[in-house]
């Protein structure tokens, strides 16, 4: 029944109140609405990584944080720190319990943490980090995610969905990640009579491509399709996109086997009309699929570098400023730092980005200069001619036990060497933690400082085409520029 309120799934996957271990101690996922922080939470995490952790803070692949190396006996005061901070989900104030006898007062908190976390779980939308700002959006994306969120932590159904289940709400801005296969995505479209919302079904929005180097897996500014594509099936009006969100989660949680955790896992056993189908009995609104949008793709190209360096926004003399730090890492002192650096000259928030950077919105003209200084002096880098901007590595062998080679020290020695407009993703195991998307070339490690190296290839599933295998870092990069160069 679509009120139940079932336990919430069981999962791996850390979360602000659901510490998991690592080798390096415990790590604290915490989930930012729409990729926002505010400088006051930024602070926040700062101070509490530094007192109950080892002050390492990561920037994820979804656009969010994570604490690393909490130490044994600190998980709760963590975790009651940044939801003291406003990090957590609705209702997840640790004054929320309340009861009128004591055997209440004794219950309610277990069952109030039970439902934020479960609720912490979901809050799993992402649109552009420039949403809003970006002057090629269609849409304002933020005030719908900001719906959507409510729906998803408001319905206690859907504490049954995974903690990897995942929404993409796409504006139509050049800053954009689209290579992220969500379980279900939206892509503003323009039509005659003003915007509409394309869908589809566990992939991404079908998308033309920047003319880029082949080396970096893009062949022509033609291209329309990449394996994760999902062809659109319909469109909606935005103000239909919250119920018909709620109905394909309702349909998913109707027709998926208990072990089904993504959308691709029930598009295996039903086909996507039955999916439609079941959705169209939650909403007054037809559902059929539409074919004049099966060739659709999205009309605007994306530009991952307009995550660094300066950018004009839609309001005139206002800019975004971006930089990424080493690998995806910063400590607590430069966290502070940044969110000193937005209240001087920004308005007051971070945006993490889902390639593992910050930016920094509504920079006066004249002060972007010396945002860009700042950036620069804090060790974050602005210029995606960078080595450093083009490499992803995971946690590596120090800090997780399944991975075979320390990806992170072998991708700052790969950094030296890579070759021009090459990007590559160094991956500990074949679990791929650091990289939602198919990387143009990935580094699968086999051994400490061995590496197979794969090229993106559409018709090979997990990583692409084992092109080497047993290479070191130095024969890895040798054969990098030779592929580059290669036609």
């Amino acid at each position: 029944m679509p009120d139940a309120a079932p336990a919430p799934r069981p999962s791996a996957c850390p979360g602000l109140l659901r510490i998991v271990a690592a080798r390096d101690g415990g790590i604290c996922r915490i989930k930012l609405p729409g990729g926002e922080l505010s400088a006051a939470q930024a602070e926040a995490i700062a101070e509490a990584s530094a007192r109950h952790a080892a002050g390492v803070i990561e920037l994820t692949n979804r656009a969010n944080l994570q604490v690393r190396g909490v130490r044994g006996g600190e998980a709760a005061a963590l975790s009651a720190a940044l939801v003291a901070a406003g990090l957590g989900p609705d209702g997840a104030a640790p004054d929320a319990a309340a009861g009128s006898d004591a055997m209440a007062k004794r219950a309610a908190p277990a069952s109030n943490s039970l439902r934020a976390a479960a609720a912490d779980d979901v809050r799993n939308v992402m649109i552009s980090p420039a949403a809003g700002r970006d002057p090629f959006a269609l849409f304002d994306t933020r005030p719908l995610c900001a719906e959507l969120l409510a729906l998803l932590q408001g319905e206690a159904r859907f504490a049954a969905l995974s903690p990897k289940f995942a929404l993409l709400v796409d504006g139509g801005e050049r800053l954009a990640r689209l290579d992220h296969p969500h379980d279900v995505w939206l892509a503003a479209s323009q039509v005659r009579d003003g915007v509409r919302f394309v869908f589809g079904l566990a992939g991404c929005p079908p998308a033309v491509a920047l003319p880029q180097n082949p080396a970096a897996g893009c062949d022509d500014s033609t291209q329309a399709r990449r394996v994760d594509d999902a062809g659109a099936l319909a469109a909606v009006s935005s103000s239909q996109v919250p119920a018909l969100v709620r109905a394909l989660l309702h349909s998913f949680l109707d027709l998926a086997a208990a072990d089904a955790t993504r959308m691709r896992h029930l598009l295996a056993a039903r086909s996507v009309d039955a999916v439609l189908q079941r959705a169209q009995t939650y909403v007054d609104f037809p559902l059929s699929r539409d074919a004049s949008l099966a060739s659709w793709h999205r009309a605007t190209p994306a530009d991952a570098a307009r995550r660094l360096g300066a950018h004009a926004q839609r309001t005139t003399e206002t800019w975004h400023v971006g930089g990424q730090p080493p690998l995806g890492r910063l400590d607590a002192a430069t966290l502070h730092a940044l969110a000193a650096l937005a209240r001087q000259q920004g308005n007051g928030t971070l945006h993490v980005t889902p390639w593992q950077s910050v930016l920094l919105t509504d920079i006066a003209a004249h002060a972007v200069p010396a945002v860009l200084t700042a950036l620069n002096t804090l060790g974050l880098a602005c210029d995606a001619t960078q080595a450093i901007t083009r490499l992803i590595a995971c946690a590596g062998s120090p800090g997780c036990a399944k991975s075979l080679a320390d990806t992170k020290a072998d991708a700052l020695r790969l950094a030296a060497r890579l070759p021009e407009n090459v990007e590559v993703h160094l991956s500990g195991c074949p679990r791929s933690c650091a990289a939602a998307h198919r990387a143009p070339y990935t580094l699968l490690a086999v051994s400490p400082g061995t590496y197979d190296l794969y090229r993106r290839d559409d018709g090979h599933s997990d990583f692409g085409q084992c092109v080497a295998r047993q290479l070191t870092i130095d024969q890895a990069a040798d054969l990098l520029d030779h592929l580059a160069r290669s036609p």
